[in-house]
């Protein structure tokens, strides 16, 4: 594996971690093209978290090679560093500092001279949309807007590579949509984004591509929608009027098989409500981390 490959954000080979008698990864594989929204899914214990915390070197592998920002993690954590922002499950800003004086005081800590940190929190508010909020304590910011400082927090240095641990934990619908609106943004100013998430949607919404994590492994990659295919087609679902499943006929979603499935339907008598169901990666999530996912994964294997 090479470590200036102009195309890779991040390489990783056969990665390996323990804790104890718990083995968290077991084998990882994965890369990640520069420019690219990145999701790792898995159940909790799957070793999301670990993962994130060895390629932003917080935590040392016991085995194989990650290469972060064309630099190898374990060789030279310092440069992974300069290269990376990451903000995690609990936010790490000051409550009792406002959000100039947060955002400043890091930028001093990063190098930056007063004047210079001061004119980058004035870029880092506008741009995460806090600048109304600039003077007044954290402690009054809500959940979404504490999410946005701590975003705006990894840019003080701008980062090639953004790792997001579950960045919309605790958010309500709305403060997870605005997230959802930056990461969009970063991603198209051409930042890599690599997140961790338990929320399909998230990852549906956003991630160019998605792996699915389980028993320390990468059991799946790819779009959404490859995922989605890999576990079948449409499906024709008949529901009575308490919404009960009464029949379902599996479709190729053309109009011909459409029209086919409804006589189907048609045919077995029963009254009610006819809709399409399309494969969810709650679907695909399902499938892969079940009690029997090692069956399901050499299933959808023969499929692809």
């Amino acid at each position: 594996m090479t470590e200036d490959d102009p195309q890779r954000a991040i390489d990783v080979r056969g990665l390996r971690k323990a804790f104890g008698r718990q083995v968290v990864l077991d084998g990882l594989d994965l890369v990640v093209a520069r420019g690219e929204v990145f999701a790792l899914l898995g159940p909790n214990g799957a070793g999301k978290t670990t993962a994130i915390n060895i390629l932003t070197t917080l935590v040392r592998p016991d085995a194989g090679s990650a290469v972060v920002a064309g630099v190898d993690v374990v060789r030279d954590p310092d440069a992974v560093k300069r290269r990376i922002g990451l903000t995690g499950q609990a936010t790490a800003v000051d409550d009792v500092l406002t959000g100039t004086e947060n955002v400043v005081m890091l930028g001093r800590l990063s190098g930056l001279s007063a004047r210079a940190a001061r004119r980058r929190a004035a870029e880092l508010l506008a741009r995460f949309d806090l600048t109304d909020a600039a003077a007044k304590r954290v402690g009054a910011y809500s959940g979404g807007m504490r999410r946005r400082l701590d975003l705006a927090l990894s840019f003080v240095v701008t980062p090639e590579i953004l790792f997001l641990d579950e960045p919309t934990t605790g958010l309500d619908t709305r403060s997870r949509r605005e997230l959802w609106d930056v990461i969009r943004s970063l991603a198209q100013a051409g930042t890599t984004v690599f997140l961790t998430t338990q929320y399909l949607d998230e990852a549906d919404q956003l991630a160019d591509r998605i792996a699915v994590l389980d028993g320390g492994r990468v059991v799946a990659t790819g779009t959404a929608a490859q995922l989605k295919a890999r576990i079948g087609g449409d499906t024709v679902e008949l529901h009575d009027a308490h919404g009960e499943l009464l029949h379902e006929v599996a479709t190729d979603g053309t109009v011909s098989d459409l029209r086919r499935a409804l006589d189907v339907l048609d045919e077995s008598g029963a009254e009610g409500v006819v809709s399409l169901r399309r494969p969810s990666l709650d679907d695909v999530f399902l499938a892969l981390t079940s009690p029997d996912a090692s069956r399901a994964e050499a299933s959808l294997k023969e499929i692809a």
